[in-house]
């Protein structure tokens, strides 16, 4: 049996492709909207924050004899947990993980900190799409007041970003996907001098974020993804299913 870890639309991708080759599994998520999307391609879905104790009980309890681990490229402490909890159990730990974009030209920063201070050198509003999970950090270093963040517009989210301070003026609660040309109109509609954005590969929209800042001669400063040594990385759904099959 295989536990497959989501939270992103390639860990869908992957449940897809999983299905499509008869290979059993359960997908586990964290959020009502995450459980929502899983249950429409698992028929078995667990949803809620998993620590090493969990997965590893997990694991033994439902013989799960492989991890693939399809978590949001930031989400690095999920990743960390899962290959402890596999190495403790003796199974396969296999990470799936967008390829990088980031190209030369960009403005690039290694964290929030350095995000945020590359972002106050400009003028304008500060236009945040890195989610809410940052935003309280990213707060502790940027001017509240020139900050417009974009999210889910689900209850959770905004339930949390209520408690930061921040008015309705500031927050744009508003479900993707984004193409080039709606991610130009919103910078204009907010006033934006900057963006902050993640390194979200293809699959989060990350180019249509580039482009969009590119012609109106925005700059935009990516936060980059925290480098971890992965023991088995796949970028490509299909060599995936092809290494789950030769086990």
């Amino acid at each position: 049996m295989i536990l497959l870890l989501g939270g992103t639309s390639d860990s869908l991708k992957i449940a897809e492709a999983l299905n499509e080759n008869d290979l059993y599994f359960y997908l586990s998520v964290v959020s009502d909207y995450g459980e929502k999307l899983a249950a429409k391609l698992a028929k078995q879905v667990i949803k809620g924050r998993l620590t090493v104790a969990k997965m590893i009980d997990f694991i033994e309890n439902q013989e799960i004899t492989l991890l693939i681990d399809a978590t949001h490229p930031y989400a690095v402490e999920v990743s960390k947990n899962a290959m402890a909890a596999c190495k403790q159990t003796e199974i396969d730990y296999f990470r799936f993980e967008r390829p990088s974009l980031i190209a030369e030209e960009m403005l690039i920063a290694d964290s929030v900190k350095a995000a945020s201070i590359k972002a106050r050198e400009y003028e304008g509003n500060i236009y945040l799409t890195t989610g809410s999970k940052t935003l309280e950090e990213f707060l502790k270093y940027l001017p509240k007041e020139r900050v417009i963040v974009r999210v889910l517009p689900t209850v959770e989210v905004l339930t949390a970003i209520d408690k930061l301070g921040l008015t309705t003026d500031q927050i744009e609660a508003v479900k993707g996907p984004f193409s080039k040309a709606l991610n130009r109109e919103l910078l204009i509609h907010n006033h934006a001098g900057v963006m902050i954005t993640k390194e979200s590969g293809q699959a989060g929209g990350f180019l249509e974020k580039i482009n969009a800042c590119k012609e109106l001669d925005i700059p935009c400063v990516v936060l980059t993804r925290e480098q971890v040594d992965y023991p088995e990385k796949f970028s490509s759904i299909q060599n995936l299913i092809d290494r789950i099959k030769e086990r």
